[in-house]
């Protein structure tokens, strides 16, 4: 059976969109990976989740999925999911995350994410799966020269979380010139809230995203949120970063692999944003706003090689898929995160 009789994106006819096969889903017990599954499960996908549950949980993988606990560069244990669940597509979230650590425990950054996707790409493309998509980040992009940032500026990670995901995209490049498969890379700029129907959300532990831990200050988790630089160029002094609704960049995902689809000789890179900033006390205004409380804030110094600004030019990905931001508001992002973070108290997490 070729791929496209495998893989067909069409219309039933009440205008459903039907789609017959499997996406492999790495990270899918993760933050941003769970909520891909929700989405592709949503729109009619069949998914499968290869997670090692090191930073990831179980329960987080919505029951319509499989879940195969293994490393992705199990080689044996990827071959054998892509065989058994007539995968036709992967979408690619597994890896460590943390920018910090990765200064700290470099080794690890380049062994979980380029090392570890070589061996899930030798795996892919063995077993002939034709499309791929790549939870990539704006950390590929260092300090940029300009903002809003386009997809064709220049890349100088400042830190090996950064440089991990460049070495992947060009790896992914370079396979796709030579191999029968494309490939969409989405860069990430900030990654926040929580799926609105309370179906899955940030749940890792020492998270180290603003509104993750302004949240986790206004249920008692914290007491305080630490605010590191007042001396940026940006209207507050404090750094101002573009944040984007989880649920809206797992939406993209699903767009972009319709798009991989449809045009099998085409390949993209795309930035994956609003186009407008927040400061960081522009989202605490927004905690307390949402909270009706004030959230302590400590002033502390610069962290070393923090931008003044990180925005998205997100033309492109605009012009390439149907994808339109639904919760494009920075208030109902919070507003999202928090009703996750008293779901979590209520679990005892």
């Amino acid at each position: 059976m070729s791929l496209k009789d495998r893989v067909e994106v069409g219309a039933d006819k009440g205008g459903t969109i039907m789609r017959d096969g499997t996406v492999l889903v790495t990270g899918g017990a993760g933050y941003i990976g769970s909520h891909a599954v929700l989405a592709l499960l949503d729109a009619g996908w069949s998914v499968v989740v290869i997670d090692n549950l090191v930073t990831g949980f179980d329960w987080a993988v919505d029951s319509r999925a499989k879940l195969v606990v293994a490393n992705i560069d199990d080689a044996e244990a990827v071959r054998s999911a892509i065989r058994a669940h007539g995968v036709t597509a992967v979408m690619h979230f597994a890896g460590s995350v943390v920018v910090p650590e990765s200064v700290t425990d470099p080794l690890k950054y380049y062994r979980n994410t380029p090392a570890a996707s070589r061996s899930l790409i030798e795996s892919v493309v063995a077993e002939g799966v034709r499309h791929f998509i790549f939870s990539s980040t704006a950390a590929t992009y260092g300090i940029p020269e300009k903002v809003p940032i386009r997809e064709d500026s220049p890349k100088a990670p400042i830190n090996p979380y950064g440089m991990s995901k460049l070495m992947t995209e060009i790896m992914l490049k370079d396979v796709a010139a030579a191999h029968p498969m494309n490939y969409c890379a989405l860069r990430y700029f900030n990654v926040a809230g929580a799926d609105p129907q309370g179906r899955s959300g940030q749940s890792t532990i020492g998270a180290t995203h603003l509104i993750k831990i302004a949240v986790e200050a206004a249920t008692g988790k914290r007491s305080h949120v630490g605010v590191y630089g007042t001396d940026f160029a940006t209207a507050d002094g404090t750094g101002v970063r573009d944040y984007i609704h989880v649920s809206d960049l797992a939406a993209a995902h699903v767009d972009a692999l319709d798009l991989l689809i449809a045009r099998p000789q085409e390949s993209h890179t795309m930035n994956c944003g609003y186009g407008r900033g927040f400061s960081v006390l522009e989202v605490l205004d927004a905690v307390d706003r949402v909270t009706n409380m004030t959230i302590e804030r400590k002033l502390e110094g610069r962290r070393a090689g923090d931008p003044d600004a990180l925005v998205a030019d997100n033309s492109a990905i605009l012009a390439a898929l149907p994808w339109r931001p639904k919760y494009d508001d920075l208030n109902g992002i919070v507003r999202d995160a928090l009703a996750w973070e008293r779901k979590l108290a209520e679990r005892g997490r």
